[in-house]
């Protein structure tokens, strides 16, 4: 890895910690008050933004598997916070969206720690990586997924829901190879 891709993957990582802050920050609000769960969009947002840089810097350094993984676990957690702010009158679902969120929140932390210059290296293992999924992470995962009505809009700026939209966290889960 040339230098100054440890100065990109070094400066990706602070800010995505600093992210990492702010997103545990939203979810404790919600979590405190679920009328404050309007506030999922912004957290969908900020975990938007963690995606598209672990997407970009992993077409860079494409042997990085940590970041394609943070990317995905991103993507996870925009659908899931985009959705779980439109649910209304469910006060239950949102809740358990919220602990998902925060459940996944620590993955993306513990994925960030474990990121250096050594984890480019394609002999990192996908069993290593997948060890941040529990079985019952993935339950609640798929749970929650089946819980959203088709109708809700799984990112910002649409009014409309994709029709596959469902799918979404499948086929993620699928990726990982946890589907």
């Amino acid at each position: 890895m040339s230098d100054l891709d440890k100065e990109i993957l070094s400066a990706f990582v602070e800010e995505s910690n600093s992210l990492a802050l702010r997103l545990g920050e939203i979810l404790e609000v919600v979590e405190g008050d679920l009328s404050q769960s309007s506030k999922l969009e912004e957290y969908g947002n900020l975990v938007d933004r963690m995606m598209g840089g672990a997407q970009s810097l992993s077409l860079q350094l494409v042997n990085c598997k940590p970041l394609i993984l943070i990317g995905d676990i991103s993507a996870l957690c925009k659908a899931v916070s985009y959705k779980a702010a439109q649910v209304k009158n469910n006060p239950s679902l949102v809740e358990i969206s919220v602990a998902l969120l925060l459940d996944a929140t620590e993955i993306l932390e513990e994925v960030l720690d474990g990121i250096s210059e050594s984890t480019a290296d394609p002999a990192t293992s996908e069993t290593e990586l997948k060890k941040h999924f529990s079985p019952h992470f993935i339950e609640r995962l798929r749970w929650v997924s089946s819980q959203f009505s088709a109708d809700l809009r799984g990112t910002v700026g649409t009014t409309i829901a994709k029709p596959n939209a469902q799918n979404e966290i499948d086929d993620l889960l699928k990726k990982f190879g946890l589907g």
